[in-house]
């Protein structure tokens, strides 16, 4: 008998159509002879479909979510999907899902928090300060150019890299309409890459990392992760053979110490011979531009078999 999975896919974060495009590559990967496959869409309104049926309310959502599925493959990302939000609901219906936890996704989403985290493990963090729409008066203690962004938003929605003091107060103003707190990091100019990590349960795993060359950006962008041939993405990286092994040393690192399952894929900046570790996200994008999918497929791992690894990954979490 086929495993029903229920891929939940939108959602009601900025972070929508991101989603809506992982999720239509999973629904497309999935093995049709292994899994039953059933779509579980959240529009931007917060109204649910799952498979045929169209729900009113989110409790009756959640009573069908409980019959027709067995595994929840999770592609929600943002606030609400990458927060631990879905991950307590479905633990609350007693439903595996992929990915982390709810506190591991709650951790990694909160930028401000998982540096912390990471610097009180010995990691090497960009100096940066946190604002609220109540307390700016630290902002006057910024060195240009710096990074603006929001403390628990992901596909770098709402972030800014801001050249001069006069546009800085925009920048802030900007990213607190998407959420009530700001990190103003100091801006680091290097190297960029990230690096995934497959998590069983049994042996964490670092995928070969990935150099991010923006085309037409300083930095890497809403704009250069999303538009195809804005970047060029380099695996392996054109990087020493013992920087890219300190590379995923620091991934692994970053997956254990949040307490992160499945997958993870860790961003980091190299400026010299530091390796500055930005955010870990619990959620990797599974768009066809999205990095986790070129990584694993220069690993010999095809998606459709990634998938797979994901789902048994959930199975053995839950059990």
């Amino acid at each position: 008998m086929k495993r029903k999975i229920g891929v939940i896919f939108g959602g009601t974060s900025r972070e929508h159509k991101v989603s809506l495009s992982s999720g239509k590559t999973v629904l497309n990967s999935l093995d049709t002879k292994k899994y039953e496959i059933i779509p579980v869409k959240i529009e931007k309104n917060g109204k649910w479909t799952i498979g045929k049926n169209k729900p009113k309310e989110e409790l009756e959502a959640l009573k069908i979510l409980k019959k027709k599925i067995d595994v929840a493959f999770i592609v929600l990302h943002g606030t609400k999907g990458e927060d631990g939000t879905i991950q307590g609901l479905l633990e609350f219906l007693d439903i595996p899902y992929t990915g982390s936890n709810v506190e591991a996704s709650a951790l990694a989403m909160d930028k401000e928090r998982s540096a912390e985290i990471f610097k009180a493990n010995g990691l090497t963090v960009p100096k940066s300060i946190c604002i609220t729409r109540k307390n700016r008066k630290t902002s006057s203690n910024i060195k240009i150019p710096c990074i603006v962004k929001p403390a628990d938003n992901g596909s770098s929605v709402g972030i800014a890299l801001v050249r001069k003091k006069e546009d800085l107060n925009n920048a802030i103003d900007k990213a607190l309409k998407i959420s009530e707190r700001v990190l103003v990091q100091e801006y680091i100019k290097g190297d960029e890459v990230t690096c995934a990590v497959l998590d069983d349960g049994k042996k964490i795993k670092p995928l070969t990392p990935t150099h991010i060359i923006p085309k037409s950006s300083d930095f890497f962008d809403y704009h250069a992760k999303y538009t195809h041939g804005a970047t060029e993405e380099v695996t392996p990286p054109r990087l020493p053979a013992n920087t890219v092994k300190q590379i995923q040393k620091i991934a692994v690192k970053a997956h254990s110490i949040l307490g992160c399952s499945g997958v993870s894929r860790t961003d980091m900046i190299i400026k010299g011979k530091k390796i500055f570790i930005l955010e870990t996200n619990t959620i990797p994008g599974m768009t066809k531009t999205s990095l986790l999918p070129q990584a694993s497929a220069h690993a010999g791992i095809p998606f459709s078999k990634l998938l797979n690894i994901l789902i048994e990954s959930a199975t053995k979490n839950h059990n």
